[in-house]
């Protein structure tokens, strides 16, 4: 075993619990004969501390540790005397007692900090870092939250998830499709679907008469700021219903997801703009 907790899990209420952590170091630092290093996973940091003077060949391997690298420890819980309250994690530390270096790195070309010092060329060249970044990490896990709560609403009023294909036949629309060469077939080319609009109606008339999908949609057209080759949409679709019906449904996973992901209650119904005026 790895690990026996996160490094955002424990509490004072741990104190004096043998335990051992992985994860990436965030910083070092040396202070007299004691070294103090944050240890970094998803769920959080930890404070590790090496004390020279109860054990000077584990200082001093702690002392050669960089940025990044990532470790393996196993040690003590202790009450931090100077505690951070700017983390979940600041009223401890682990006093270590084993030391395994799981894999060095190089210096990482930029921080790996909420405020990094790395433009967005060199983020995206470096993505697998840029995603140790805590507001990278954030994001993707918000989105995560949304989809579940998405399908929970959507399966509470009878929606069934169908996954649509994605080689398909071309359907000329709005926008230009991508191609993709059949090899079996030379000469001819599956499309990717700019939405699932045909898929979902097929669906409708199967007798599916509420459907959804979290699907991936492809247009081949020029890029505009709020625009790019693939993204992903909620597709919905429903048959027996009026106007109404949809702007109820849809007005509810609104209020649904701001409520659940973001604490945000909206008790008024939302405010409706005519077609003419928009």
């Amino acid at each position: 075993m790895f690990r026996t907790h996160t490094c955002g899990e424990l509490r004072v209420s741990d104190v004096n619990k043998q335990v051992t952590l992985s994860g990436w170091v965030q910083r070092s630092r040396k202070m007299g004969g004691m070294t103090f290093v944050d240890l970094r996973d998803r769920y959080g940091i930890t404070q590790l501390v090496f004390n020279e003077e109860v054990n000077a060949e584990l200082c001093e391997r702690a002392n050669k540790l960089g940025r990044e690298f990532v470790i393996q420890i196993t040690g003590t819980v202790n009450e931090r005397f100077s505690k951070n309250a700017n983390i979940p994690t600041g009223d401890v530390e682990i006093i270590v007692s084993e030391l395994n270096v799981l894999n060095t790195a190089l210096t990482p070309p930029f921080t790996i900090e909420d405020n990094t010092d790395g433009g967005d060329d060199i983020r995206m060249k470096y993505r697998y870092l840029d995603l140790r970044r805590n507001n990278v990490r954030s994001n993707l896990e918000l989105r995560h939250k949304m989809t579940i709560e998405v399908r929970k609403y959507l399966d509470s009023l009878g929606f069934i998830e169908v996954e649509t294909p994605v080689l398909i036949g071309s359907t000329p629309e709005g926008a230009r499709d991508f191609v993709v060469p059949s090899r079996m077939n030379p000469g001819q080319f599956y499309a990717l679907p700019q939405s699932p609009q045909t898929l979902k109606q097929l669906l409708m008339v199967s007798g599916f008469d509420r459907y959804f999908q979290i699907a991936k949609c492809f247009r081949d057209e020029d890029l505009r700021a709020d625009r790019q080759p693939e993204f992903t949409q909620i597709d919905c679709e429903m048959s027996f219903v009026e106007q109404e019906d949809i702007l109820r449904t849809f007005e509810g996973m609104a209020k649904h997801l701001f409520s659940n992901l973001r604490g945000v209650d909206f008790a008024e119904p939302f405010v409706r703009m005519s077609w003419a005026d928009a």
